[in-house]
């Protein structure tokens, strides 16, 4: 039986993000003050389909790594 929702949606814009500001996924999970993995960063770029928190948690380290105020919807595009 398939899943009705696609779950590889592809490289996501955080990805050129990343590399934009050099960072990479260690950067993310040093300034996290949430749990974040780096699986979680992994899947993100990747862009396997993440739940709502764990994009939160994704976005907050990136804005505080790059010192910046992107939203969701720059750094993902599901």
């Amino acid at each position: 039986m398939e899943d009705d929702i696609k779950r590889d949606l592809g490289e996501q814009p955080i990805a050129k993000i990343m590399a934009l500001h050099g960072l990479k996924a260690a950067d993310f999970v040093e300034v996290s003050t949430e749990q974040l993995t780096y699986k979680m960063i992994s899947r993100a770029v990747k862009g396997r389909r993440l739940t709502p928190n764990a994009q939160h948690k994704v976005l907050a380290a990136l804005n505080k790594a790059a010192n910046k105020n992107y939203t969701l919807k720059d750094i993902f595009n599901y």
